[in-house]
């Protein structure tokens, strides 16, 4: 049998909708850098979506460029980005908020040594409570001009983990961050498989209200590549595009973006695609549970985390395309399986041949 991979979200390639849409558009002629029509279509659609008419939104090619943009625009020269030890921001993206100037402060949870001691529906979050004593713990500092300030928040949903921030939970995040004069971003790569877990109560709607910046993945959830960044209150400098240019993230061919984000947006596509992915999840995750398998946490997304023995790894290395997370125990260690908009149930019978 072929090798199948359950490595990540973004092993394929696109909706055929999205295909057929560029093949359809492939010799009209548009203006550059996102001032064409499809764009400014694109930007409607999300904007109801979101209920939010006034939002700001533009589109960049892939998350780690689309944090390193969006955290350099929110931040002066002295401030750095909170962020928990796990966030994506502080563990994989080689240091590239870093390499803008700007530091990654990391919280770890009261009682923890590190953040991965942090299971159950817990890991890979921050709470309010732990935000606020951050802050207030770094003025109290007598030496506090000498360090690098807190500039803004930033988290995931879903998570590193897959695991989701409640409504209260992003509420009280959020009202944190306004009373601090923080603004909050929200990491929304795998957003679509958020908003369709069967154990959420967070609508688009409430993330465009409790933010100050999030965006919605394109990469892992249909497109080709593409984020559309969206600032439910507008920009926070002047001068967007200078700053979006520097991050070499102005796609000269920017139509190719918009048109990705109107398929996605139009007909509900990026929400029936993405609880194809919840739904292949939660068999997977029945499957392995007929089979004794243990996991690290119970994800409610599209990530699962499942404990192997090493030497069942070895045996399943030819055919079977997975992500290594963490070690176990002493002869089992962790791999992720992800699904994804076009997991199907021939893949997970195929996987489960192998498991």
């Amino acid at each position: 049998m072929s090798k199948i991979s359950f490595s990540s979200d973004y092993t394929k390639g696109a909706h055929p909708k999205i295909l057929e849409a560029l093949s359809d558009n492939n010799f009209n002629q548009m203006p550059g850098y996102g001032t064409d029509e499809i764009c400014e279509r694109a930007k409607d659609k999300i904007r109801k979506a979101c209920e939010c008419p006034e939002a700001e939104i533009f589109f960049l090619l892939g998350g780690t460029q689309t944090n390193q943009t969006v955290i350099d625009m929110l931040l002066k020269p002295y401030e750095g980005v909170i962020a928990a030890g796990t966030g994506h921001i502080a563990v994989h993206e080689a240091g590239a908020i870093e390499f803008s100037g700007h530091k990654v402060l990391t919280i770890s949870p009261a009682g923890a040594e590190t953040d991965t001691e942090r299971y159950g529906s817990e890991i890979g979050k921050i709470n309010a409570e732990e935000l606020k004593a951050y802050v207030q713990a770094f003025y109290s500092d007598d030496n506090h001009e000498h360090m690098v300030f807190p500039g803004a928040v930033y988290i995931s949903h879903p998570t590193e983990y897959g695991t989701l921030y409640t409504k209260k939970e992003l509420t009280d995040i959020s009202k944190v961050c306004r009373e601090l004069d923080l603004p909050l971003f929200l990491d929304g790569a795998r957003l679509g498989y958020g908003l369709m877990s069967k154990r959420t109560d967070v609508t688009l709607k409430d993330i465009a209200e409790l933010t100050d910046v999030f965006y919605i993945g394109g990469t892992k959830v249909g497109a080709l590549f593409g984020e559309a960044v969206v600032f439910p209150k507008g920009f926070p400098t002047k001068h967007p595009v200078p700053i979006i240019k520097q991050h070499g993230a102005l796609l000269a061919k920017g139509w190719i973006l918009g048109l990705q984000f109107d398929t996605l947006f139009t007909d509900d596509l990026y929400f029936e695609i993405s609880k194809n992915a919840i739904e292949m999840a939660e068999l997977l995750k029945e499957h392995l549970k007929e089979k004794g398998y243990r996991f690290l946490l119970d994800s409610p997304t599209n990530q699962q985390f499942v404990a192997i023995d090493k030497e069942k790894l070895k045996e399943i290395e030819p055919y079977v395309g997975y992500s290594y997370w963490q070690n176990f125990s002493e002869s089992q260690v962790v791999i992720r399986l992800a699904t994804d908009w076009a997991t199907t149930k021939e893949d997970i019978d195929k996987l489960m041949q192998y498991l």
